[in-house]
């Protein structure tokens, strides 16, 4: 039964393109949740290139659903975390000249690093997450590490999806495919919660949101670009309704019921 997790970063991306005070990410957010997303997730990057820490701050007061902090695996982004105290902490990699996460984490190269990160994470009450390739080595590396979530990597997927113009009897899109899909399995039998994103829109959402075991699906750029056409709100609703849709298809949905917002750690103000 996933549910979606609303990105708001490129609200403030449009913000930061003239350095004021509009759109306002919060508001964002505030919408996001009132329109049906359970989760709203807010990458704080290193050069702060959209996202800047009084949104977080901001956000972090106001959200009433689950509340997700993507972030680099850096010593003053650990501490912001156990500040702020956000539900879940998903680890991204950065790169100052791309310009958007560009692959999964590379867990399996810097193990020991990141069991200090995620060991760090647990005792400020957060939950640690990972966002990776669907690679079995970096599934079964960030289960070594301590990771209690794993976000799939779908930009592949939707990248030949687009090539193939939707076709998903296309070799190059069932391939992708398939290999979200055996993450997801591995995932879950590592003991760890299965999310899955990036590059998801409303016309490949579909296959995604009818994997099993999942349960959330990340989303930003396309919905704060349906927003731009239609409103915040009506874009989230939209978006919710086609996760719905495709999770009822499969069998999924029945007896649904909004899932429950676990209760926020407490900020550590040392």
């Amino acid at each position: 039964m996933p549910t979606l997790g609303l990105n708001v970063d490129h609200v403030a991306t449009l913000r930061q393109a003239r350095m004021g005070v509009e759109p306002d990410p919060a508001w964002a957010a505030v919408q996001g949740q009132v329109a049906g997303a359970q989760c709203i997730t807010m990458h704080l990057r290193e050069d702060r290139r959209h996202v800047q820490d009084h949104d977080l701050d901001r956000v972090a007061t106001i959200c009433q659903v689950k509340l997700n902090l993507e972030m680099a695996a850096t010593d003053e982004m650990i501490a912001i975390a156990a500040r702020v105290g956000p539900h879940m902490s998903t680890l991204v990699p950065e790169g100052r000249q791309e310009i958007t996460t560009e692959g999964g984490l590379n867990v399996a190269g810097q193990l020991s690093r990141m069991k200090d990160v995620t060991a760090a994470l647990k005792a400020s009450g957060v939950s640690p997450s990972a966002f990776l390739d669907a690679d079995p080595a970096q599934i079964d590396a960030a289960a070594d590490a301590g990771f209690e979530w794993c976000e799939v990597h779908t930009g592949p997927f939707a990248e030949k999806f687009a090539d193939a113009v939707g076709r998903l009897d296309e070799p190059i899109v069932a391939d992708e495919l398939a290999k979200v899909i055996t993450g997801g399995q591995r995932i879950v039998n590592n003991g760890m919660w299965f999310n899955a994103g990036h590059a998801i829109n409303y016309h490949n959402v579909k296959p995604i949101a009818q994997l099993p075991g999942l349960r959330e699906l990340h989303i930003g750029h396309a919905i704060i670009a349906q927003a731009v056409f239609i409103g915040l709100p009506s874009a989230v609703a939209e978006m919710v309704t086609l996760i719905d849709a495709a999770a009822a298809a499969r069998g999924m949905n029945e007896g649904r019921a909004r899932t429950p917002v676990p209760k926020r750690p407490v900020p550590n103000d040392k």
